[in-house]
This record gives C-alpha cells, sequence and structure tokens, in this order.
C-alpha cells in the first residue's frame, strides 16, 4: 500500500516505537503509584518523555507537561477548564471539530464566540480577527495548519496580538508538531495542545496539553493521582492536576521514542522531504483538466497537504477507486472540519487528502500523479 493518510495518522512509525513499547509493557509498572522498581522506573520514562516534550515546544518547566488520550482530550481540557458564562472567546473557520464542538458547547452555556471567516483560498485576515477584540475576550484559539488545506496559520502574528490584548493564546498543534519548530516563548502561546500519533510517530492513544506557569485549568477529570490522597479535592499542582488516574505509560514511551527520531533525524531534514514530496504531487496535478486542487500554495511555509477534487465526482467515490485501482490510501469527506469545507464550497463534495510522511518516496508520488491523471481521464 501506498500511504498517503498521515495528518490522520502516521504509518509507518519508526521501528524504535514498536520496540520502546514493547520493552514498557515487560519492564514498567505503574508511574508515581510505588517505591520499588518497576514504578519508579515507570516514572522515570514518563518523566523523561515530559522533558522531551517541554524542550520540543520550548517549554520552561517539564512538570507543565500533563498527558492525555490526543489533541482532541487536550482541548476540551483546555477550552472546558478556562472560561467562565461572560468570557468571549475568537477562533477561526480552519477549525477541526476538536475545538468547534467544546466552543459550541461554551457558546450554549454563555460564552460569547466569535469565528473568524476564511476567504476562497482557506485563509483568514489576521485584521478581521483583531478587530473582534472587545472587553470581555479573553483568548484566542486557533489550529496552527488546516488538516484540509495545509494553509498555516502565522501564530507569531496571532501570539504578539494576544500578548498586546493580554489574551490568553491556545493552539491546536495536531497538524504541524514534528514537522514545524514550535516555541512557545517566542510566539506567546500559553496553552499548547498536540497528539503523539501523527508527525511525533506516536501510538494512537498519546497527546498532551502544555501550559505556561500561572496559568490555571479546571481539570476535566478527577480522581486518583497519587498525591495529596486525603484531600477531598483533586490537586491543583501540574501534572497531577490534569493527569486523573494511571496514564498510558507504555505509550507514552512509544512516544518518547517517536520524538527520538524526530531528533536524530531533524525537523528540518524531516519537513524538507514531505515539503518536497507534496510540491511534487502538487506541480505534477495542477494543471490536469477537472482536477480542484484546494488551498493556498503561493508559500512554500505549509503543511504536507494537498486536497484536491476530480470534476464533480463525490470525493469518496475517487478515494475508493485510489485504493481498489491504485492501491493509494488517501482520506476523503469533511475531514471533521465542517466550516472550512463550507468556506471552499465543498460541504457536499468533501475532498481528497493526499498527506505526507517521512517514509513516503518520490515514487510513490510519480504512481499518485499518474493514478489522477488517469481518473481525470476516464
Amino acid at each position: 500500500m501506498i500511504y498517503f493518510d498521515n495528518a490522520a495518522t502516521s504509518f509507518p512509525k519508526p521501528s524504535q516505537v514498536a520496540k520502546a513499547v514493547f520493552n514498557a509493557i515487560n519492564t514498567l509498572g505503574n508511574p508515581s503509584r510505588g517505591s520499588y522498581s518497576l514504578s519508579l522506573n515507570a516514572s522515570r520514562k514518563v518523566y523523561s518523555a515530559r522533558e522531551k516534550v517541554a524542550k520540543l515546544f520550548n517549554l520552561q518547566n517539564p512538570l507543565n507537561v500533563a498527558f492525555t488520550s490526543n489533541a482532541t482530550e487536550s482541548l476540551n481540557i483546555a477550552i472546558k477548564g478556562s472560561f467562565k458564562s461572560n468570557n468571549h472567546i475568537i477562533t477561526t473557520e480552519m477549525e477541526h471539530n476538536s475545538v468547534l464542538r467544546p466552543i459550541y458547547e461554551l457558546r450554549e452555556k454563555g460564552v460569547q464566540v466569535s469565528i473568524i471567516k476564511c476567504d476562497k483560498t482557506g485563509l483568514i485576515d489576521y485584521t478581521d480577527l483583531e478587530n473582534e477584540i472587545n472587553e470581555n475576550t479573553k483568548a484566542i484559539i486557533c489550529t496552527h495548519g488546516s488538516n484540509l488545506t495545509g494553509n498555516l496559520i502565522d501564530i507569531k502574528k496571532v501570539g504578539q496580538i494576544c500578548k498586546n490584548h493580554r489574551l490568553l493564546f491556545i493552539l491546536d498543534a495536531s497538524q504541524t508538531t514534528g514537522v514545524f519548530p514550535i516555541d512557545m516563548e517566542e510566539n506567546n502561546i500559553d496553552i499548547l495542545c498536540f497528539t503523539g500519533h501523527k508527525s511525533l510517530y506516536g501510538p494512537q492513544g498519546t497527546g498532551g496539553i502544555c501550559i505556561k506557569n500561572n496559568i490555571n485549568i479546571n481539570p476535566l477529570k478527577t480522581g486518583g493521582s497519587g498525591s495529596f490522597s486525603f484531600s477531598e479535592h483533586h490537586p491543583i499542582t501540574m501534572p497531577d492536576a490534569l493527569e486523573a488516574g494511571t496514564i498510558n505509560v507504555h505509550s507514552i514511551a512509544g512516544l518518547l521514542a517517536g520524538i527520538q527520531f524526530i531528533e536524530d533525524t531533524g525537523i528540518n531534514k524531516i519537513r524538507d522531504h514531505e515539503l518536497k514530496l507534496m510540491w511534487k504531487l502538487y506541480n505534477g496535478i495542477k494543471n490536469i483538466p477537472k482536477v480542484k486542487i484546494y488551498g493556498d500554495f503561493s508559500t512554500t511555509l505549509r503543511a504536507p497537504i494537498v486536497s484536491l477534487n476530480i470534476a464533480d465526482y463525490d470525493s469518496k467515490d475517487i478515494s475508493q477507486e485510489l485504493s481498489d485501482t491504485y492501491d493509494i490510501a488517501t482520506r476523503p469527506g469533511a475531514h471533521c472540519a465542517p466550516l472550512i469545507h463550507k468556506a471552499l464550497g465543498t460541504e457536499n463534495q468533501g475532498a481528497v487528502r493526499f498527506s505526507f510522511s517521512y517514509f513516503n518516496t518520490t515514487q510513490e508520488i510519480e504512481t499518485a500523479i499518474n493514478a489522477v491523471k488517469n481518473l481525470a481521464n476516464s
């Protein structure tokens, strides 16, 4: 199979990720729950992973990294735990439902919400964003990269806007973590949510939330923490505050190995390779009659994604044909991002998304180009 669905989950994983999970299952116990070697070694492994994540995002305190099951859980924690009924939130039409649906729930409880519109290429106007700020505005919540178009939001610009207006900046880094360097200090990011199973090459069921010092989030879950057990209230100190219950230490060991793979390989090398593949596909199909490509390709700074349609065919039919005839895996449909589909006019047709990883090859791209040509001419 030629796998081009890495924006959903990366495949294959580096071999050391599977080995790390296997070793953890056979050697690690419950972290922070005992003084014997299995438990202590688990605690050390988890702390090493916190250090790796903190280094990845230039977060000063590794204890401010809390592990979750995925970015969706992280975003639910950040969004549902940070606002009151009289607050105002600004977000964009570029967002995934893991941002939109928690915000909609808050809107039903009295939180005011502004959603910045996209243009026909899926980009936002930062003037529109700043013009929505009012005296009740508490935060801007946005993605770093669209999972449909690959367009990036200028997080440095958004971070500066938040700093100027004393707003929280909550970033969904699902599509860019492991591909683009993200500096929480430089970009004034207060809360960063990430997933482990995409470009960090970790197992599914891993993710995390990074918060700066002096930011308090009401926990989504409470319960066992391994600390302050006689208190009626859940601990407020990180990371226990956001890690109720036993965490997924076996998969966190795999995530640690995935991040180590990125460090050893070089994030710039990984990004350059993925973008090289993206541009090869884009340039190979952009002039094919009946092929419509979505997003802004006028800049080299974009996530390694190409989404397209062929004539008026349903995207699910095109993706199925790519799989059945050419053994090419792509993602059709709405991609859990309904507002940007409406902005692009693809809410009925959906789109076929090609997304790349470090393990894809130029030969695979050539096969994809020929496949798209054949389908467009059929």
